[in-house]
């Protein structure tokens, strides 16, 4: 097995060339644009990505060094302003691979949107666990992973502060794989220190995250056959309260539109929720509330279904919580019965914690049944895109409960 390992570590590194060109034309004129490789200084060697998304994939990380890319009129690419493709490595633990570098983009993506606030973004398999925003990061980090603990085992912390050391000895309590923040204290990266295989990054950036937002870079997807799909990123338009779009429409000459308006404090969680919305893989459902998480559902192929998927989450990720915060035990090796049934019981009066939650879809329910989900647990206010025919059905559903719901007008899919 030692040797199998060396010789796929090497590989690895001989796998890419030090450079990469990608040219373009744009009105008959050729832009060039030019990558160098990602190595980190190690243990007194030069290592580039361990490897792709699973051993046996070769991989290599490319940071770009020289050309703009103009195209359309708009400027999609300037080398020099660098995120996840220039970390630096505080921390090697075992280098990184291709999954921590995209999960670090991941969080990234996500956390550019929350600057005004410490907040805390985990990521597993390019999905958040947990975002929480708040007025510190200690409450950030914890409410973060709280959201879903069993999820972010093993995942990549991104916190947008510099992490301090109350922050770092709650971080070292758990299994992370990567730590991301733009600066450490000293006394946090000696508690890391004690994590031999923790990966902690520094992307001093990270403080000009804000300055990325509405900038679209090219998103390349590549087939079997060498074909190539390019496309813009995703940009939300949905940034302020006042970008919403009432929920009305208009059914046979009957207008139907939703009765109650959102509270403020609704308002804030649908835009954090639908922000947060952007960075999950679809068809993807969340419920979100108070600056936090409370379930996320990722990845199926239907609405009722992954909206279901959420809300079972958000019971067991509440029976969790309480069961680890009051108990020090993880919900799955809780064997008293009477612990057991206080905890439910708890749990159930709240519904999972998604009575006063707010429901957000990346697109428009075709029916009722989706919405319904949510409204049935206590959920008192939508985001969904709208545009369904049935638009009207979710209308009437939330009527009938007083629940309150926007639009936003745009579809936010990932995959």
């Amino acid at each position: 097995m030692a040797d199998l390992k060396k010789s796929y570590s090497t590989i690895v590194e001989d796998s890419f060339t030090p450079q990469m060109e990608i040219s373009f034309i744009e009105n008959g004129e050729k832009q060039t644009l030019v990558y160098e490789k990602v190595h980190w200084d190690i243990d007194g060697e030069k290592k580039g990505l361990r490897y792709g998304e699973n051993p046996g994939q070769p991989a290599a990380l490319y940071r770009p060094i020289n050309g703009n890319l103009i195209l359309g009129g708009v400027r999609l690419l300037e080398t020099g302003r660098y995120l996840a493709s220039d970390i630096e490595l505080i921390q090697s633990g075992k280098h990184p691979g291709k999954t921590n570098i995209a999960d670090a983009d991941a969080a990234l993506n996500i956390l550019k949107y929350f600057s005004h606030s410490p907040c805390c973004v985990i990521i597993k398999h390019n999905n958040p666990c947990g975002v929480a925003k708040a007025d510190n990061n200690e409450t950030a980090y914890t409410n973060a992973l709280l959201a879903d603990r069993i999820a972010a085992f093993g995942g990549a912390v991104a916190i947008n502060r510099k992490v301090d050391v109350k922050t770092a000895e709650k971080m070292v309590e758990n299994y992370h794989e990567v730590i991301i923040a733009p600066e450490y204290e000293e006394g946090a990266l000696e508690l890391f220190r004690t994590k031999k295989n923790l990966r902690v990054m520094k992307i001093e950036n990270m403080t000009k995250l804000e300055t990325f937002i509405g900038e679209p870079v090219l998103d390349f997807k590549s087939m079997m056959d060498g074909g190539v799909i390019v496309q813009w990123s995703y940009i939300p338009e949905t940034l302020k309260k006042s970008d919403f779009l009432k929920a009305v429409t208009t059914r046979k000459a009957v207008e139907y539109k939703v009765e109650r308006d959102p509270t403020d404090a609704e308002y804030d969680d649908m835009l954090f929720g639908w922000l947060v919305e952007s960075g999950v893989t679809s068809n993807s459902v969340l419920y979100v509330k108070n600056g936090m998480t409370v379930a996320i559902g990722t990845g199926e192929q239907d609405r009722v279904g992954v909206a279901t998927i959420a809300r079972d989450k958000a019971y067991r990720n509440m029976k969790d919580r309480i069961s680890w915060t009051k108990y020090n035990t993880p919900w799955t090796s809780m064997t008293d019965p009477d612990l057991i049934r206080e905890i439910e019981e708890e749990v159930n009066a709240v519904n999972g914690g998604l009575k006063g939650s707010v429901m957000v879809s990346d697109a428009f329910f075709p029916f009722r049944d989706g919405i319904d989900i949510g409204l049935k647990e206590g959920v008192t206010a939508v985001v969904q895109p709208g545009g369904s025919i049935r638009d009207f059905e979710c209308i009437e559903a939330c009527n009938e409960v007083q629940a309150t719901m926007v639009f936003t007008g745009q579809r936010s899919f990932k995959h």
